[in-house]
């Protein structure tokens, strides 16, 4: 098959500029309930965008942990390529494809790093063993085999066993102030709605976009 015959038509609905409420973390909570309730796997799973120092741009899967009106919350390795981008370029890009639902979400914005307090916090709700994970990978650095991996989540599991997993020191977060999101509606004949939002002093501005 021709990947270039490869369509479908998106039926399940459109956006309308009355649909919107005046701030987008509503429109997007309200979409994130819906992804939930409608079994979309991983939901909050989003593409995280970042640039290296050369311009090159990256993209990977993370989890999204929290969101409120202060923004976009995610955790990580802070000794990690994504991380090691948003120490030199604090610009980030988050792409939500909820393909099931024929919907996209794509949020961009600047990070700051979360507060130990709130790092501590999310890290001892994680289950043990994602505690301990946490301390055995040295995240985006070269490795010869996974079972090196294995071997020292095993002597971290046996010198952990009777106590409570420590922080790790190079185990942190980020939140994403928010500059802009953009809400894709699939729509018939490929004639989508998207609305995006971009932050202004007094508020957000709502503006359509052609698809």
């Amino acid at each position: 098959m021709e990947l270039a015959d490869y369509r479908r038509e998106y039926l399940q609905g459109g956006l309308r500029r009355n649909d919107l409420p005046n701030d987008p973390i509503v429109l997007f909570e309200t979409w994130m309930q819906q992804a939930i309730a409608a079994g979309v796997p991983d939901p909050t799973a989003m593409v995280v965008g970042t640039v290296d120092e050369q311009g090159q741009p990256y993209q990977r899967i993370v989890l999204l942990k929290q969101v409120d009106e202060q923004g976009f919350v995610f955790y990580t390795n802070m000794g990690s390529r994504k991380a090691s981008h948003l120490g030199h370029n604090p610009r980030i890009s988050l792409l939500f494809p909820w393909h099931s639902l024929e919907r996209q979400v794509h949020v961009t914005g600047q990070v700051e790093k979360l507060s130990a307090t709130e790092v501590m916090k999310y890290f001892s709700s994680r289950p043990k063993d994602s505690q301990i994970g946490a301390w055995v990978s040295k995240q985006s650095s070269r490795i010869s085999a996974r079972g090196l991996l294995e071997a020292k989540f095993l002597e971290m599991k046996q010198k952990f066993a009777n106590g409570e997993v420590p922080l790790p020191s190079f185990w942190g977060g980020f939140r994403v102030h928010v500059d802009s999101v953009e809400f894709w509606q699939g729509g018939a004949n490929r004639l989508h709605d998207r609305f995006i939002y971009q932050r202004e002093q007094a508020g957000w501005a709502i503006s359509r976009l052609a698809p």
